[in-house]
């Protein structure tokens, strides 16, 4: 879901109004709509679901082709219709994409797309809901442009399910603005022949930063040469994402939970989740390829500078093998920064309400019910945000939504 807390000139070419308005089409704001379908509630006539993206798919129609169902951790089927088991080489992107789409059509959702999301108040023109003080009890307005126009589109009560995948998260590290070469994000992505003849320097300890070294490896006929930078020891873990592991999925979700219930800023997923000791991935560690050289400091024009690694913890890997610090102040040349350092919420849309902490993040109780504003829920932030936890928070936000409206 594209959203944007700016202010620019606006124009208003019409108003509507819905009991229940759904932000957003990836995978939480799917099972959200479907359990609302479920409750009886009507797409297009008392519930609204918009997004951001021109088509089906949420953030997966935005991957790389290279990422395929085989590579990624897997997709949660959505509630109501599982996702037929296709060719796991097929890039992922187009299958999930066909799969939305075809979700969004049996049930009726009605998805209006592509609309931007300027800002969420909260009342009639925004004076109600504004500070902490204001009163929490009227209707919530969105400015949104939608079919090209801006428009105005009140409710009652909004599930908010945007993600992440349009705010990039890129660390400031002094000199950033005057590297000469080439920076990009997971997000900017699209082949790894983007990348052919060059000495390319990969950002970040999660798994998009280990795929991606394998993918750019010399062996790969692609990339030059690449380096591997994170600012602790990679966090190789002995298990492996599936079903035999809940309990510590369970604990996982419990510890950002606790974030997420105290106002906290979420911790990021590889902090929670760590790399699993994969086969692939141990040969990495062997052929050097996923060995960490600690952290830069510093950009120059055309290298960085090393230094003030963090080696906490360093004997409790199971692949020490795979953090070998430059010392500090070597300096490396490198062609391209390639961050891979995750993702923020985006919810500057919903700033005018005044719902975060002063910790920075928003209190959230029950998996999805906002404390400062119970006109707001939302879906796939903090602990819910996971395949499998998305569509539980869905699902459940659907749930307290007709709850509420009915009370």
């Amino acid at each position: 879901m594209d959203a944007d807390a700016g202010s620019p000139a606006e124009s208003h070419e019409g108003s509507e109004s819905y009991e229940v308005v759904v932000l957003g089409a990836g995978q939480a704001g799917l099972a959200a709509a479907h359990a609302l379908v479920r409750k009886g509630y009507i797409a297009g006539e008392d519930m609204l679901v918009l997004d951001g993206n021109d088509g089906p798919g949420g953030a997966w129609r935005h991957r790389w082709d290279s990422l395929t169902l085989g590579r990624a951790h897997g997709i949660a089927d959505l509630p109501g219709m599982a996702m037929p088991r296709p060719d796991e080489n097929v890039p992922a992107s187009s299958l999930v994409a066909d799969y939305y789409g075809n979700y969004e059509e049996a049930f009726g959702l009605k998805v209006r797309r592509p609309a931007r999301v300027i800002r969420v108040e909260g009342g009639e023109g925004g004076e109600a809901g504004v500070s902490d003080e204001g009163d929490r009890t009227g209707p919530l307005t969105l400015t949104v442009v939608l079919d090209e126009r801006c428009t105005r589109i009140t409710t009652r009560l909004l599930i908010n399910a945007t993600g992440t995948w349009t705010h990039p998260y890129i660390p400031y590290v002094p000199g950033i603005e005057r590297f000469a070469g080439r920076q990009l994000h997971t997000a900017d992505y699209h082949r790894r022949e983007d990348f052919a003849g060059e000495k390319v320097l990969v950002v970040g300890g999660g798994l998009s930063a280990v795929q991606f070294l394998l993918e750019l490896a010399p062996g790969s006929g692609v990339a030059r040469s690449t380096v591997w930078a994170t600012r602790r020891p990679p966090n190789f873990v002995d298990y492996t994402f599936d079903n035999s592991k809940a309990s510590w999925g369970r604990d996982v979700e419990r510890r950002v939970r606790d974030d997420t219930e105290r106002g906290r800023r979420p911790a990021s997923v590889v902090a929670n989740t760590g790399i699993p000791a994969l086969p692939e991935y141990l040969a990495g560690v062997a052929d050097g390829t996923l060995v960490s050289r600690g952290m830069f400091t510093g950009i120059n024009e055309y290298s960085v500078t090393f230094g003030g690694a963090d080696g906490a913890d360093a004997t409790s890997l199971v692949q020490p093998d795979s953090w070998r610090p430059f010392p500090d102040g070597h300096e490396e040349a490198v062609d391209v920064i390639f961050w891979n350092t995750g993702f923020r919420p985006a919810l500057t849309h919903l700033a005018p309400l005044h719902l975060r902490e002063p910790g920075g993040g928003i209190t959230v109780t029950n998996e999805v019910e906002v404390v400062r504003d119970d006109r707001v829920l939302l879906a796939g932030y903090g602990s819910t945000a996971s395949t499998v936890g998305a569509n539980r928070a869905g699902r459940l936000a659907g749930q307290v939504a007709a709850r509420r409206l009915a009370g």
